[in-house]
């Protein structure tokens, strides 16, 4: 098997000394890097956290810099622990945050502003402007997706406007743009000094509302209203091909070889190939995606269409998409800005304390409300709360929280797809925390199925750039791969679970309409 990088070089399959394939998992709170072997297991780890930027309500930054510094740490230390070295590996994988966006000088490599976060919610008055009297879903047809912060595009157009110059020289070819997929490639390929390749894949672009997703190319007409050069946007390819090859470091000479958003890359790793698998991530935020196949779904129910994946030269996979903006990072807030807890891992121990959520219901609308209701206005609430709520009622909640918008999101799919899910796949950190998943699983109403490698992520990733050189030589060692660790079963009667998700919903309202002209 021989396999060709955008340039025509020609790659042939892995040596024998080739006997790993790397993953760069770039997330929200921390960069990892993972080193797999054939049968998907992990075989070492290594993990930095960056800080989290909050200039002022709403914002969230991350300095790009550190991010590509952490890579750099975290790659070099998986492998030695690994007792590995760049002629061990066959080739290495970026998974990434979405939506975040970064711009840079093109001939120093230097960020002209922090990486504006997903999470962000500056850009509100620029998607109004866009949206004008068309209202938010103007680009939806094209795009897949509704004008809202959460997309990129509308991050680099701020940026733009608010960095002094920094349009002219956008316009004089002398910045570039990019998710952190795209910044991190720039960067292994050897960056200002060495002709780094300025690439994202097809998922990643889809996040942007800038691609359409039938063509898979810029949309010409959709960047010049939204006041984003082409020139400064990367060459869209697909999501398991040979990029380029790591520069000098400890990577030398490994291709980059695949490239998918963290959902995507979750719902790969979770061999969700066929049509109406479904996958749900929980992580910083929970993110649900369902496989459409080659079917672009209009959802009608407040849920993104997304690119799936793309195997280089094969036609695009969709997904439906349930993005959930607050759930892990909601322990996070209880732990640093509460002080409720020391340890993430000890909301468990505490929620278990008691045995329900007291009456009192937590809306994490820290930044708007995403799926299915996409409301910017939100803003988070403590509910139905009386002098018998405890701490650990208020950690119940908080977990339960989690559990409720999920079900928000599967009663969407449901009713865009119309075939009901019959099990839910599930994966990220969240998943090992044990009454979560019952809770789940008695809110749901079916199945809840944890994978033996939970953070699938990562592995997704790997099997992307695997693929494209011929480590793995089918989707099929995918489905084999995958194998069931744990399952949970619904408990609660169906009235108990129906009067819980009343009281639910009756406390999303609660949370609308907040934001006004006084609190802005």
């Amino acid at each position: 098997m021989t396999v060709r990088d955008g340039d025509g070089t020609v790659w042939g399959m892995p040596t024998a000394q080739s006997s790993h394939v790397v993953a760069i998992d770039q997330g929200t709170t921390s960069t990892r890097a993972m080193v797999f072997d054939r049968r998907g297991r992990v075989v070492a780890v290594d993990q930095l956290e960056h800080r989290q930027i909050f200039p002022r309500a709403g914002w969230v930054e991350h300095d790009a810099l550190e991010i590509w510094q952490n890579t750099r740490a975290v790659v070099g230390g998986a492998l030695g622990k690994a007792n590995l070295n760049a002629t061990h590996i066959a080739a290495v994988g970026i998974t990434n945050q979405r939506e975040t966006a970064v711009v840079w000088d093109r001939a120093t490599g230097q960020p002209i502003h922090n990486a504006i976060v997903w999470q962000d919610t500056r850009t509100q008055a620029i998607c109004d402007e866009l949206a004008g009297d068309s209202g938010p879903e103007r680009f939806k047809s094209v795009t897949g997706l509704p004008l809202a912060t959460y997309f990129a595009g509308p991050k680099v157009r701020w940026i733009l406007d608010n960095v002094e110059g920094a349009r002219q020289r956008a316009e004089a070819g002398e910045l570039l743009c990019g998710t952190i997929d795209t910044w991190l490639l720039w960067n292994l390929t050897g960056g200002a000094d060495d002709g780094g390749v300025h690439v994202t894949d097809v998922t990643n672009a889809s996040r942007t509302l800038l691609m359409d997703l039938r063509t898979l190319a810029w949309d010409e007409g959709i960047a010049a209203e939204m006041g984003v050069p082409l020139a400064m946007l990367p060459a869209i390819r697909s999501s398991s091909e040979v990029y380029g090859t790591c520069k000098p470091g400890i990577l030398i000479d490994v291709p980059v070889a695949g490239i998918l958003g963290d959902q995507q890359a979750a719902t790969f790793g979770q061999a969700c190939l066929e049509v109406g698998t479904a996958k749900n991530t929980y992580g910083t935020g929970n993110f649900m995606l369902l496989n459409t196949g080659h079917d672009i779904i209009d959802s009608t129910h407040g849920l993104l269409t997304t690119v799936c994946y793309q195997l280089g030269d094969a036609a695009p996979v969709y997904a439906l998409e349930g993005s959930i903006a607050v759930t892990g990072s909601l322990v996070q807030w209880l732990r640093d800005n509460l002080g409720l807890i020391a340890d993430a891992k000890e909301v468990e121990t505490l929620a278990a304390t008691v045995g329900d959520n007291g009456g009192a219901y937590f809306v994490p609308a820290f930044s708007g409300l995403f799926a299915p209701h996409w409301r910017s206005d939100a803003r988070g609430a403590l509910v139905g709360l009386t002098r018998f709520v405890n701490k650990g009622h208020i950690a119940r909640a908080a977990l339960e929280a989690t559990a409720f918008q999920t079900r928000e999101v599967l009663e969407a799919m449901n009713a865009d797809s119309g075939v009901p899910l019959t099990e839910l796949r599930v994966d990220g950190g969240m998943v090992a925390n044990e009454t979560l998943m019952q809770f789940q699983a008695d809110l749901l109403g079916v199945d809840v199925v944890r994978p033996l490698v939970a953070e699938t992520t990562a592995l997704g990733a790997a099997y992307a750039a695997g693929l494209a050189v011929g480590y793995w030589s089918s989707t099929d060692e995918i489905t084999e791969n995958w194998g069931e660790d744990r399952r949970w079963s619904p408990r609660m009667d169906e009235a108990e679970r129906e009067r819980l998700y009343r009281q639910w919903k009756k406390a999303v309202q609660r949370t609308l309409d907040w934001v006004d002209e006084d609190t802005a």
